[in-house]
C-alpha cells in the first residue's frame, strides 16, 4: 500500500499546503477540487479584503517551492483580498511542474470508503487502502485508492440556516432566490441586485460586518438603500469586538467601523429578533421572528444571510469518525476551540494527535476540521496539515512539535452574558482591558417601534468569536 498516493480533498489554500508538505517528504500526493481552477469557492468572496496580513495568509513549505521558481513573496504587511490570495498565491502554486500534475480539476469526491471493507467490519480494515468515488465534470466517474486521505473540502457550500433553532426558517427554502448566503458583492457585481432596496443582514460576525459596511458604501450613490442587522442576541461587545486592542490591526477596524454606522443610524439593528418565518406578500418579503417573547415582522426586499457554516459529513459516512456532540470537530478537539471559551487568538497549539480519527490515516483538516466553530485561521490549517504530514511519514518528533502563534482579538465576547462562564480563560479575564462602553441604543422591536436596550460592553463577559470572526 505504500506505493499508493496520499488523497486530498480540496483545492483551496490548505489543501495546497498539504501538497506541498507531501512533496517536501518525498510522498506522492492525489488532490481533487470540485471546482473549475484551485481557489474555486474564494471567488465568491474575492472581493472581501483579509484581516490578516500576508504572513499569515501562506504557508511555509508552499512559499520554499514557489520561490525555487523565481515567486517573490508580497509584502508581508500588506493585507490581501481574496482574489489576491488566489491569483498571487494560490494559482502560481498550482502551475509549479512539481504540482500541476497531481491536481485533478473538476473532480469532487462524493464517498470514501476501504477497499473490500464497509463500515462495520473490522477484520483487516487498518491494512486495507482507501477508495475514494469520484464523480468528474464531464460525467466520468472513477474508484482511486490511497493510503491516506486528508479531507480539506471546507464547509463553504453548506452555510447555516437562517431559522434560529439551527433549521431552515419556514419560507426559507421557497424564497431562496431572495436569500444570499454568504458575502456577496454588494457594492460591486451584485449592485443591482440591493441598490435602493431594503436589505435584511443576517449574522454577528465579520462577514456580516462586511457586507453592512459594503451596504453603507452603497447607499452614498443610491440614497433609498435601506440595511437591516438582524441578530438574535444584544451584546454588541461580541461584534465590535476589542478595536484598538486587536493585534490584527484590519479586524479590529471592522468593529470601529461599524459601530460608527450604527451609532450614526446608516445601520438598523432588530434585536433580539429569532427568525421563524419568511413569507412573500405582493412582491414584499414579510421576515417573522420571536423577540422578547412577542412575534414581530419586518419587510424587506432582499435578505443576505452571513451567519457562518458547518460541515458536510456525507462523503465520510462509510468511514469511523469521533466527532464533538456540539461543533462536529474531533472530539479531542472540541474543547480546544469551543467558541464559547476561545476567541481566534486563544486556541491552543494542535495537530496531527488531536485531529486522528478512529479511522487511521483519515484526518479532516483546516475549516471542516473546526466543525461549527467560527475560530480558524489559515495558520491554524497550515501548521495542522504540517504535522499531520509528518505524522503521515513516521515523524513522530516532527507531528508532536506544534506550534503555533495566533494574533489575538484583544476581546472576549459572547451572547453569554452575566452567566459566569470563563473568559479566555478566568486570569485573562480579570486582566482584559475594558472596552468602550456603549450604553443605550435604540433597537427595533415591537411592530417596528423603537426602544431602548442597555447593551452591556464589558471585560467580563465570556470569551467567543462571532459566526466567522477568525475566516
Amino acid at each position: 500500500m505504500s506505493n499508493l498516493p496520499v488523497a486530498i480533498i480540496g483545492g483551496g489554500p490548505v489543501g495546497l499546503a498539504a501538497v506541498a508538505h507531501l512533496l517536501e517528504r518525498g510522498e506522492t500526493p492525489i488532490l481533487f477540487e470540485a471546482g473549475d481552477a484551485v481557489g474555486a469557492n474564494i471567488r465568491d468572496w474575492g472581493h472581501v479584503r483579509m484581516f490578516s496580513p500576508w504572513e499569515y495568509t501562506v504557508d511555509s513549505a508552499s512559499v520554499r517551492l514557489l520561490e525555487q521558481h523565481g515567486w517573490q513573496m508580497p509584502p508581508q504587511s500588506d493585507l490581501p483580498t481574496g482574489a489576491d490570495l488566489r491569483d498571487k498565491y494560490m494559482l502560481p502554486f498550482a502551475d509549479l511542474p512539481e504540482v500541476r500534475d497531481v491536481i485533478q480539476l473538476g473532480a469532487k469526491v462524493v464517498a470514501i470508503s476501504r477497499r473490500h471493507v464497509d463500515k462495520m467490519k473490522d477484520k483487516g480494515r487498518e491494512d486495507a487502502p482507501f477508495v475514494l468515488h469520484v464523480e468528474y465534470s464531464n460525467g466520468d466517474e472513477a474508484l482511486i485508492e490511497a493510503r491516506a486521505v486528508i479531507d480539506a473540502s471546507g464547509t463553504w457550500h453548506k452555510p447555516n440556516p437562517i431559522g434560529a433553532n439551527g433549521l431552515p426558517a419556514v419560507g426559507e427554502k421557497r424564497y431562496s432566490d431572495r436569500i444570499a448566503y454568504g458575502i456577496p458583492d454588494v457594492a460591486g457585481s451584485a449592485k443591482p441586485r440591493y441598490a435602493n432596496k431594503r436589505v435584511m443582514v443576517v449574522g454577528t460576525g465579520h462577514s456580516a460586518i462586511n457586507v453592512l459596511l459594503e451596504l453603507v458604501k452603497l447607499k452614498q450613490d443610491y440614497p433609498d438603500t435601506q440595511a437591516f442587522w438582524v441578530m438574535r442576541g444584544t451584546n454588541l461587545q461580541k461584534i465590535y469586538g476589542g478595536q484598538a486592542d486587536d493585534a490584527l490591526e484590519a479586524r479590529g477596524q471592522l468593529g470601529t467601523r461599524i459601530q460608527a454606522a450604527v451609532d450614526s443610524g446608516t445601520i438598523e439593528i432588530v434585536a433580539p429578533f429569532r427568525i421563524t418565518q419568511v413569507a412573500q406578500v405582493n412582491n414584499d418579503l414579510q421576515v417573522t421572528g420571536e423577540t422578547n417573547g412577542d412575534v414581530d415582522t419586518v419587510t424587506v426586499d432582499e435578505i443576505i444571510a452571513s451567519t457562518g457554516a458547518r460541515p458536510d459529513f456525507d462523503l465520510v459516512r462509510e468511514l469511523r469518525l469521533d466527532l464533538d456532540p456540539s461543533l462536529e470537530s474531533t472530539r479531542i478537539l472540541g474543547p480546544m476551540i469551543d467558541p464559547n471559551i476561545h476567541s481566534c487568538g486563544t486556541v491552543p497549539p494542535h495537530g496531527e494527535a488531536e485531529l486522528r480519527q478512529p479511522e487511521k490515516d483519515f484526518y479532516m483538516v483546516g475549516m471542516k476540521s473546526y466543525g461549527r466553530a467560527p475560530t480558524f485561521l489559515l495558520a491554524t490549517g497550515y501548521e495542522q496539515v504540517r504535522s499531520v504530514v509528518a505524522g503521515l511519514v513516521g515523524d513522530w518528533e516532527a507531528a508532536r512539535d506544534v506550534q503555533l502563534n495566533l494574533p489575538e482579538t484583544g476581546v472576549c465576547s459572547t451572547d453569554f452574558v452575566g452567566e459566569g462562564n470563563a473568559c479566555c480563560g478566568s486570569p485573562a479575564a480579570e486582566s482584559a482591558p475594558a472596552l468602550l462602553a456603549i450604553g443605550e441604543i435604540p433597537v427595533t422591536v415591537n411592530g417596528g417601534k423603537q426602544q431602548l436596550i442597555q447593551i452591556t460592553s464589558s471585560a467580563s463577559d465570556t470569551a467567543c468569536c462571532g459566526d466567522d470572526c477568525c475566516s
